[in-house]
């Protein structure tokens, strides 16, 4: 296999597959009976894996990976499930923080091409039952699955897992998931399993009703992360990861309740070595230090409200370059944007990408200090020229954004 039939193989799975990533709503297929005939028709693989399951509208991705380096520091060979990568595909699917094999992906590809007629799974479906296969041919001890939106019709809800867990619940993905923080708690608490614990991380009493009544229907036990103390931190340097440190905290205490050795000293190293052992960046990740340049994919409100909270606690005049994507409620954006800053505003390079002139008035409503970019890396550049060591750069308000900044400009920066 060379690079350009790698490629080739790759440009073909975006351009056949519904791809929510890229062309939003009208890719989402919910149900499990396309995952269910999929799966069946690779011989099952996801039952062949001891997975541990998490959701949640923000803190996943940073839970999943703070959970996947404990296990690696225990000396578990553990596959991580995540999306949407950032800037690789194979991100997706790591084993011990090695992305996926190339050639694997490659070589199912064309098993793909061979799928019966009548099983046409979108790109989500068709990467999950990736990942299952790969942790089952790698061996894996544990595979840690990433919901991918919602959860009780999300692909990833095919597998019984070891535990669960459901990091928060905010509103995003409103137009699928239901317009209320109740009914999406609802979709989200679906991934509870009987008998098998789950973790709640949420403070919000009403959310956490929902989740605790699913447990109780299905006989499973409950736990409630956020009554945990921990002075335990880690390499993620987000203000909000302390609450994700608490969900796996909780996590690794269900684990062990199931005979699974996981040390004090695997937990504590495994949460202040993230980044080394799960090549895990985008949350709160520190790009330079000259000038400092923050990127964060904090995207809904709550995320945002989180990231612009800790923009605001830090003293220094700040060039903030964001970007989002045509079902983003721009107008409850306006409403947070951090203090003591100018703003660069960008499209993102895909079909959802918005292009800051679409919601210009609001720019001019809101009064602030703004200049309009086609691309991310215009604005990164833009705001680079005027930037001094005693200022700082932000990058976010999307995925694509953070993703679009580092496949420019992480190399170069290595």
């Amino acid at each position: 296999m060379t690079n350009e039939q790698y490629q080739e193989a790759i440009d073909w799975l975006f351009v056949q597959m519904p791809n929510y990533q890229i062309d939003g709503q009208k890719a989402y297929k919910p149900g499990l009976d396309n995952i269910t005939r999929l799966c069946a028709f690779f011989g099952n693989p996801q039952e062949k894996i001891k997975c541990i399951h998490i959701g949640g509208t923000n803190g996943k991705g940073s839970s999943s990976n703070m959970l996947a380096s404990v296990l690696q520091e225990e000396g578990y060979k553990t596959g991580l499930y995540n999306s949407p990568h950032l800037i690789d595909f194979t991100e997706r699917i790591k084993v011990n923080g090695e992305n996926c094999n190339k050639e694997f992906v490659f070589e199912f590809i064309l098993k793909l091409k061979q799928l019966p007629e009548d099983i046409r799974p979108s790109f989500f479906e068709f990467t999950t039952i990736m990942a299952f296969e790969y942790f089952a041919q790698q061996g894996v001890d544990f595979a840690i699955i990433e919901v991918g939106l919602g959860g009780r019709l999300d692909s990833t809800n095919i597998i019984t897992p070891l535990i669960s867990a459901i990091t928060n619940v905010q509103l995003d993905h409103q137009n699928i998931l239901g317009d209320t923080i109740e009914e999406i708690a609802r979709e989200k608490a679906g991934i509870v399993k009987k008998n098998i614990p789950v973790i709640s991380g949420d403070e919000n009493e009403a959310v956490k009703n929902i989740i605790k009544a699913k447990a109780t229907q299905e006989n499973a036990p409950f736990i409630d992360a956020t009554q945990i103390h921990t002075d335990l931190s880690s390499d993620l340097k987000g203000n909000y990861q302390k609450k994700n440190i608490r969900v796996v905290w909780a996590m690794v205490a269900e684990l062990r309740k199931q005979g699974i050795l996981i040390s004090d000293e695997a937990l504590e190293k495994g949460l202040l070595n993230v980044h080394q052992n799960t090549g895990f960046i985008g949350r709160w990740f520190e790009f330079s230090n000259h000038p400092l340049t923050i990127c964060d994919t904090g995207h809904n409100q709550a995320g945002l409200e989180y990231v612009f909270s800790q923009l605001n606690s830090i003293d220094r005049h700040k060039h903030v370059i964001l970007g989002f994507v045509n079902d983003k409620k721009i107008d409850e954006v306006m409403d947070l944007l951090p203090e003591n800053s100018e703003f660069y505003f960008a499209k993102p390079s895909i079909n959802r990408g918005r292009h800051p002139e679409d919601y210009e008035n609001l720019l001019r409503e809101a009064k602030i200090f703004y200049k309009i970019f086609n691309s991310v890396q215009e604005a990164y550049l833009s705001a680079k020229e005027q930037c001094t060591n005693e200022e700082m750069i932000f990058i976010g308000g999307s995925n694509f954004v953070v993703g679009e900044f580092l496949e420019k400009n992480l190399e170069i920066h290595k």
